[in-house]
């Protein structure tokens, strides 16, 4: 009996592994919404205490403007800190706080860009959804350690969505962007590209990658836009 009860906590501590494999619990936020104004998308996502923002029209291939950072969710507030804002570096290290009500598949919020209803896409708990940040590329024949420092590529990715920002907190510097839609099966990992902030002609391009993960560390490798062979490796940021 005790034995079959100790496999029995076995199966589900295994079984909860599974179920929150992100770095921090999900919100009633968590993964990605959609609202669109005119032609333009407006995007957010929400994922593993991480959050982007961002607005483009996928149909002129034109880049608008992104923002996000860290949050948390108490009382209905979603309490952000500015990590990134193509607008104006001076937002980057403050604090905003917005109302945030969540009804079925409806997110009521005003980011400040003329939208408040949102419809979800998706839920964030399923294929790569995370907060991922580069550790590691390959040079030389083997795969090199990126250190953590205030200059980071992230991509924050949703059951469906994806982009990655880089940039540099303690400067506030934005050196780009791109993002769109995914998806990861049975080893291959496809970008669908809707946004690129350094070059709009790269918009409907989807590009292909070997995936794996072990262990919270994402391997991937193909070829970027630009053709040039890419092996990587990233880690889920805590």
């Amino acid at each position: 009996m005790r034995i079959l009860f100790t496999a029995a906590i076995a199966v589900i501590l295994l079984i909860v592994a599974v179920s929150f494999n992100s770095s921090k619990p999900p919100t009633s936020l968590t993964g990605a919404w959609n609202a669109k104004s005119g032609s333009n998308d407006h995007v957010l996502v929400f994922q593993d205490g991480y959050f982007s923002y961002t607005i483009y029209d996928k149909a002129n291939r034109k880049f608008i403007r992104t923002w996000g950072g860290t949050f948390s969710e108490a009382g209905g507030q979603v309490h952000a800190n500015i990590e990134f804002d193509t607008e104006s570096k001076d937002n980057v290290g403050g604090h905003k706080h917005f109302a945030a009500t969540v009804s079925g598949n409806t997110l009521t919020f005003d980011g400040g860009a003329g939208v408040n209803s949102w419809t979800r896409i998706d839920d964030g708990n399923t294929n790569l959804a995370g907060n991922w940040r580069i550790t590691g590329r390959m040079r030389d024949g083997s795969i090199q350690p990126i250190e953590r420092s205030a200059r980071k590529t992230l991509k924050i990715l949703s059951s469906t969505r994806f982009q990655w920002m880089a940039i540099n907190t303690e400067t506030k510097e934005f050196f780009g962007t791109g993002g769109g839609t995914y998806t990861f099966k049975n080893g291959k990992y496809t970008e669908n590209i809707e946004f690129f902030s350094r070059d709009s002609s790269r918009v409907g391009a989807s590009l292909s990658f070997d995936g794996s993960v072990t262990n919270n560390v994402w391997t991937h490798k193909g070829l970027s836009s630009r053709g040039e062979p890419i092996h990587e490796e990233w880690s889920r940021d805590k």
